[in-house]
């Protein structure tokens, strides 16, 4: 079972008791998987989902919210017919008329209002029920993805003024969607760990939210010793190349026949350098005698680079010499 398909589960378990939230949460699941159509004089309104549970959900608000009674039926995918898809038909007057006035669709003079939207504005007047909406709007038409391997939520709404509605709802909870074309669809999603475990303590998935959280701190573990042994990795590196740099410039020296005659504090810092070419700054200044800071072991290790440049000297390219500079631990 995918992670989108427990939250699911879990959402379902939710039970509302109070009437104006089960109307939101009907109103949102017609709009994100329902289908209103006129056929001649009569209105027909039919839900279909890939998920029996779902349908089964819709069929029991129907039920408890405006005493409709409404059957699940089976049938094939439309695009695909290994699928199987589950219906619940209002072809009734009686019912899509209960329907319709229990959603605020149809004004009592029996005009369909508006462009038939999601939801109207009467049906969200409370928080409780903003937040039934978010869950029948998911139930309907929403996905997750496997938090352990991206962060993605969406809802999928069939035209712009509901894609919008959906985001201004999502809004209302501090939560920052985003809306996108697909095809024939728009998609009002959102891509970031912390907001989706927020939409998913604002619809109720509290378990889903533990787990979500659970993957988002092992992610973050897991990046932060990335970052550790990429810093650390960088710096032996950067310390490989400088060391490396040092030696050959002493080599040069060497072969020029100047070292033995520099200063004795470059002549210690040079016979250091090579004898512990893996050491750092630090332990090369532990060595001198007397003990020397790392800015002193600096300069002195710079003032050899400088005075081997200055005779020509030209740090042919480094491509990862460690071997080499383990085997070099002698002034030859």
């Amino acid at each position: 079972m995918s992670f989108s398909s427990d939250v699911k589960k879990e959402l379902l378990a939710v039970q509302e008791q109070a009437r104006h939230c089960q109307i939101a949460e009907l109103a949102a699941m017609l709009g994100g998987a329902g289908r209103i159509q006129k056929e001649g004089s009569r209105m027909h309104v039919t839900l279909i989902t890939e998920n029996e549970h779902v349908a089964q959900r819709f069929a029991d608000l129907l039920a408890q919210a405006g005493g409709i009674t409404a059957a699940v039926t089976q049938a094939h995918h439309i695009q695909q017919k290994n699928k199987t898809s589950y219906l619940v038909d209002l072809y009734e007057d009686e019912s899509v008329q209960k329907l319709f006035l229990l959603l605020k669709i149809i004004g009592r003079d029996g005009r369909i209002r508006g462009q038939m939207t999601l939801t109207d504005g009467q049906l969200l007047r409370k928080s409780c029920c903003k937040r039934a909406f978010l869950r029948g709007a998911f139930l309907a038409a929403g996905s997750i993805s496997n938090p352990k391997r991206s962060y993605h939520f969406e809802i999928v709404c069939t035209d712009l003024n509901k894609a919008r509605q959906m985001q201004e709802q999502l809004a209302g909870f501090a939560l920052e969607a985003k809306i996108v074309q697909r095809k024939t669809h728009q998609i009002v999603y959102l891509k970031e760990g912390a907001q989706i475990v927020d939409v998913l303590n604002v619809m109720g998935a509290h378990n889903a939210l533990m787990n979500l959280e659970n993957v988002r701190i092992l992610k973050e573990m897991r990046n932060d010793i990335n970052r550790r042994v990429n810093c650390e990795t960088a710096n032996i590196n950067k310390t490989v190349n400088a060391a490396y740099r040092q030696q050959e410039a002493i080599r040069f020296l060497q072969q020029q026949g100047v070292l033995n005659g520099l200063p004795w504090q470059l002549q210690e810092i040079a016979g250091l350098r090579m004898e512990h070419p893996d050491a750092t700054i630090q332990e090369l200044g532990r060595l001198c005698d007397p003990e020397v800071g790392k800015s002193g072991v600096n300069h002195r290790l710079r003032r050899l680079g400088d005075i081997a440049k200055q005779m020509g000297f030209q740090l042919r390219d480094f491509d990862d010499k460690t071997d080499e500079i383990e085997k070099r631990n002698d002034w030859s």
